[in-house]
């Protein structure tokens, strides 16, 4: 029997933490039968039932006394019910007990529904909850109309920025991210607070989630607060270009420029620009004066030779080198710039190393236990394109053949990415011990350091700069570049894997890793799946009994002297096509071929623009309606090349002098044809008439490519890795003998 009314009340609250809430609901409902007029009462007495899971019976017992209340009566009524729910909602937060906390919240939303910060804290436990089911409707709540409204001074603007920041980091699709972002902007204590909620969630955006278009448009409402922010407008092109808009990316690039001032941001810059006017193709005069400028700052860059402790600054030096081989085969003075670059980024990397206390020291422990034939060695790869890239297809039956019986084989996959990706599944599956990682280059060379891996391959080189900044660190006793781009001229590297024909003989003299050259060819593949093709010569308005040329090759490696001889070529060889395929902007590739073709006096009718086909297979079955496949110069294809070959279809290429003006060379040798290896300008043209008007060459090439899938050392997987594990027990045998 209640008797003190200050006792009781204690009594239920004490009750209430216990969480013995019937015995604190049976003193509410004695209270009330004394004192039925006590409105005060029925809100704890609805919030206990609550607690009970009785919902349908707290609203019962709350609307009660609301039922015969007045105008003025029902605004006290309803905030003093309002303040008893939002103080024991607290309370529960406070606890950890969010589950109750979002309860209560619910109740609340429903007695004061325009309540803003009640429903920024109902998205934060239901962020915490996974209740994400309950913020589908989000747009029916109003938030962002009050938010916008600007007049509802009490808004929480630390819990909003807050709610922004989960909701963005935990369901970066959400529909209404971008209208939540915006209306959040004028809430923002400071621009920096804006900056580093925003910028990580649009680089998962675009790279993890491959989604440009809205990471950019993310980014650009942080512009809205900083107009000329170098870092946000770096990223901003990148997702423009990524996106396929490239005029937007090119200018925004520009502008990323003209507000650089560290030599550092405008090398990255131009890189960017370039990056720009390459993927969109025929840009060639503004792309020339670029290159010119970049190796500009690059030599000002090495005679200043500062040192930069940020490491996204350092990590931005070497990746503009990939436009250089694009544009010239002069690897003899391109090298020279290129490893000095690289040697200034390796101390750079390691001085922000040792200034974070990293240091990775290699010991050999007993020399008897180290030799190749008594020890297992553990083989290390690392990489972010183990997926659906030309690097995926390519390094796979290196692993496919693996004696995992001889050798512990770890595989380092970085920023891996939780997509639907049948390749990069197969590896997960196949490539021995599979380590998913981030994008932390400290991180990642800790794991391969602790993993104690004798001998590692970079398959990135520059074209990653976290996989270059895990090589400078030295993780690894030997280091060794494969595939990728070219050799990335990192002192930390010891070798680059070649053969005798991707690599002149005097290449040595320019390249600062060992160059370690394989009997035969620095890869092999067993095969390519082929699908059903989608391309008819009539759909095309073709002739059956035409010639066909085909160059598919990305817009980045388009270069008008190498269109002028494909453009002479067709103009020789009566009742012939040209078809053109790879990604780039339309209309200025179109216009790039159309001027030199007119240039050339060549009709613009018989140039094809094909579309994009989005399987691999697909694209390969494709191939097979070209009579000639016509090779790009200075930067030939690869897995283009390769996948020709193994359709049977004869190629036309210019050798060159750097890596990659010798791809397609090593493989035309690694299979015993030399049909259509040019050597001059003026054989290119000739390989191309000839065997655009000799149907019985073409036909001999066809044979001969054929016949090799059973031969040639470039179908025999099996074959190339022994070879290449033979090279790591050398490499092995030759560490162990220096120490």
């Amino acid at each position: 029997m209640i008797t003190d009314i200050c006792n009781w009340q204690n009594q239920a609250e004490q009750y209430l933490v216990q969480e013995k809430y019937s015995e604190a609901a049976q003193l509410y409902e004695q209270a009330i039968e004394i004192e039925p007029n006590a409105i005060f009462y029925y809100w704890h007495l609805g919030l206990l039932l609550l607690l009970q899971g009785q919902e349908a019976e707290a609203q019962m017992t709350w609307m009660l006394p609301i039922t015969e209340a007045d105008e003025e009566q029902l605004a006290i009524w309803t905030n003093e019910l309002f303040q008893v729910l939002q103080i024991e909602a607290e309370r529960r937060e406070t606890l950890a007990e969010y589950s109750v906390a979002w309860l209560i919240r619910q109740h609340i939303r429903e007695i004061n529904p325009s309540n803003i910060n009640n429903l920024l804290q109902i998205l934060l436990l239901s962020i915490k909850l996974e209740k994400l089911e309950e913020i589908e409707d989000l747009n029916e709540w109003g938030l962002i109309e009050s938010l916008n409204a600007k007049e509802n001074t009490e808004i929480n603007s630390e819990l909003l920025i807050q709610v922004l920041k989960e909701f963005l980091n935990t369901v970066p699709l959400h529909p209404i991210n971008l209208n939540l972002t915006e209306a959040s902007l004028p809430y923002f204590s400071d621009t920096h607070q804006c900056f580093c909620i925003l910028l990580p969630v649009a680089i998962q955006l675009g790279h993890t989630l491959r989604q440009p278009l809205l990471a950019a448009s993310l980014l650009e409402l942080h512009l809205r607060l900083e107009p000329d922010n170098v870092e946000i407008l770096r990223h901003l092109a990148t997702f423009y270009q990524d996106a396929r808009n490239y005029s937007q990316g090119i200018e925004t690039a520009r502008l990323c420029y003209s507000l650089s001032e560290a030599l550092a941001d405008k090398i990255f810059a131009l890189h960017l620009i370039l990056r720009g006017l390459m993927s969109a193709g025929g840009y060639w005069q503004e792309i020339c004066t670029t290159c010119q400028e970049l190796e500009a700052v690059y030599k000002q860059f090495i005679e200043a030779q500062p040192i930069i402790l940020e490491e996204g600054r350092i990590l931005r030096l070497l990746t503009p080198a990939f436009a250089i081989p694009h544009i010239k085969d002069a690897p003899s003075e391109f090298r020279v710039i290129h490893n000095k670059i690289a040697e200034i980024f390796n101390n750079d990397i390691q001085a922000l190393a040792q200034s974070q206390e990293k240091n990775y020291h290699h010991q050999l422990i007993n020399n008897q236990y180290l030799t190749p034939h008594t020890k297992k060695l553990k083989i290390g790869y690392i990489s972010y394109a183990l997926r659906n890239h030309s690097v995926g297809w390519l390094a796979r039956w290196l692993f496919e053949h693996h004696d995992q019986d001889k050798f512990d084989i770890h595989t380092y996959f970085v920023n891996y990415k939780l997509v639907d990706d049948f390749l990069r599944d197969w590896y997960v599956q196949n490539a021995g011990k599979a380590h998913k990682l981030g994008m932390n280059g400290l991180e990642i060379a800790d794991q391969i350091y602790q993993d104690e891996i004798d001998i590692l391959i970079d398959l990135d080189s520059i074209t990653l700069d976290i996989t270059s900044e895990v090589m400078a660190l030295k993780p690894a006793p030997i280091q060794v570049t494969w595939l990728g781009w070219d050799a990335s001229g990192i002192p930390a590297i010891d070798y680059f894997i070649a053969d005798p024909y991707v690599l002149p003989d005097d290449a040595q003299n320019y390249y600062t890793e060992k160059i370690w050259r394989l009997p035969q060819t620095y890869i092999a593949v067993d095969g390519f799946e082929v699908g059903v093709p989608t391309l008819r010569r009539d759909d095309l308005d073709i002739p059956m009994d035409a010639v066909v040329y085909l160059s598919a090759q990305r817009g980045y490696k388009r270069h008008p002297e190498t269109t002028k001889w494909q453009m002479q070529i067709i103009k020789q060889v009566p009742n012939s096509y040209f078809l053109i395929k790879g990604p780039a902007e339309e209309e200025t590739i179109k216009r790039f071929f159309y001027q030199i073709a007119e240039e050339e006096g060549v009709d613009c009718s018989r140039l094809r623009f094909l579309p994009q086909v989005y399987l691999e297979s697909v694209h390969r079955a494709n191939l097979g309606i070209a009579d000639i496949v016509l090779d790009t110069f200075p930067y030939n294809g690869a897995t283009t090349t390769l996948e020709t070959l193994w359709m049977g279809i004869p190629l036309v290429t210019r050798v060159g002098q750097q890596f990659a003006a010798r791809n397609s060379y090593t493989m035309m040798m690694n299979v015993g044809v030399t049909e259509g290896l040019a050597w001059t300008d003026e054989e290119y043209i000739e390989w191309g008439v000839r065997l655009g008007k000799d149907e019985a060459l073409r036909q001999q090439v066809t044979l001969k490519l054929k016949a090799s899938r059973q031969t040639a050392p470039l179908w025999n997987g099996k074959q190339f890795t022994r070879e290449m594990e033979k090279a790591y027990q050398q490499m092995w045998q030759s560490y162990i003998e220096k120490k």
